[in-house]
């Protein structure tokens, strides 16, 4: 406001014509009630021609308010200028109007003290109403400057986060494979050597989308090929894997590294601890305008403990973080054995992403 935004010298101009209109009209309908001759052109310009006057003083006003305005901590100071504005207010339209009269043919008054009494303080309450609206646009700006700002914070402590538990979560899968890759050098040296490619593919999509926290379903799909790779090495015909995934959602934006740990933690809870062949299973399709992901295995089925797992703990937290309130997480035992994990997120496309 202290440049005096040229939205509000229009607004101001329009709103002191609007209110030489209504004036004119007023005192058209005063003269004709008294019977008294009515000239509209020069009763028009007349009122329009002390509403401009208001222009100017009410710009000055505006002005003084968004320099010196009014605070809890500070107000003496900031009272006595605006005051002195005001009361300036006052007295350049005590002093135009007499030099403008010939002119502009105000309707003759008496001068008597009175009057010019009468004049001069509904002048300075006008200033004051001026000043009471310039203290409402200063906080109302205020305001929004403080919303803005603190959207712009909540959006850095969103990126933050979801930047520590990214970096958090990448280590996390890294170390499980290295650790598998290690125990299987000792006992079968080309399977290690497979393996090793496997995490190269894995660590490639990785890094590819370090700074991207979302990717296409189809990416996030691959890496999860390159982690049931290593994992169908390590586990042997224990580990039987399937994926059931509509066409129509293959382009659909999902997080970076959200099926990886989901799929990683079933293998965990339900294959590696088992003699028996095991199956896990991804499943993708649409419903409505959601994606609805799943996570299925035909383990013991045992109830799942909350926040057990760093990288289920860390997808929980990073689809709070990305949807709030539209995305969904559930973990459920399914009634013949196994476990189900569903996510559910607005189905967008990477294309209208």
């Amino acid at each position: 406001m202290r440049r005096v935004p040229w939205l509000l010298v229009v607004g101001v101009i329009g709103w002191w014509a609007l209110n030489g209109l209504i004036s004119t009209v007023q005192v058209v309908a005063v003269l004709a009630s008294r019977g008294q001759p009515v000239v509209l052109p020069d009763v028009l310009r007349s009122e329009l021609a002390s509403a401009a006057l208001w222009v100017p003083c009410t710009l000055w006003l505006l002005w003084w308010v968004a320099r010196a305005p009014l605070e809890r901590e500070r107000w003496a100071a900031p009272f006595a200028w605006l005051l002195f504005a005001v009361l300036v207010v006052a007295a350049f339209r005590a002093v135009a109007v007499p030099l403008l009269e010939p002119w502009v043919g105000w309707r003759s008054l008496p001068r008597t003290a009175e009057v010019m009494l009468a004049t001069s303080l509904r002048n300075v309450l006008t200033g004051l109403l001026i000043v009471g609206v310039g203290h409402a646009l200063v906080y109302a700006q205020r305001s929004r400057a403080r919303e803005r700002q603190a959207q712009a914070l909540q959006e850095q402590l969103t990126r933050a986060r979801l930047d520590a538990l990214s970096a958090q979560l990448n280590p996390h899968f890294l170390f499980n494979a290295l650790n598998s890759i290690a125990e299987m050098v000792h006992h079968d040296v080309d399977a290690a050597d497979r393996m090793l490619v496997q995490l190269g593919g894995l660590l490639r999509h990785s890094l590819a989308a370090t700074r991207q926290q979302h990717t296409s379903l189809r990416e996030e799909l691959g890496i999860v090929d390159c982690y049931i790779g290593i994992e169908q090495v390590r586990l042997g015909d224990r580990l039987r894997f399937r994926r059931e995934v509509a066409p129509e959602v293959l382009h659909a934006q999902v997080p970076r590294l959200m099926l990886q740990p989901l799929v990683e933690n079933a293998i965990t809870h339900a294959v590696a601890h088992r003699d028996a062949p095991s199956t896990v299973a991804v499943r993708a399709a649409r419903d409505g305008d959601r994606l609805v992901l799943e996570v299925l295995d035909d383990g013991a089925g045992a109830p799942p403990r909350p926040g057990f797992g760093v990288g289920l703990a860390n997808t929980r937290a990073r689809l709070e973080c990305l949807y709030g309130q539209a995305q969904a997480l559930d973990i459920a035992t399914l009634p013949g054995g196994g476990t189900r994990v569903r996510v559910s997120l607005p189905l967008v496309t990477v294309q209208a992403a």
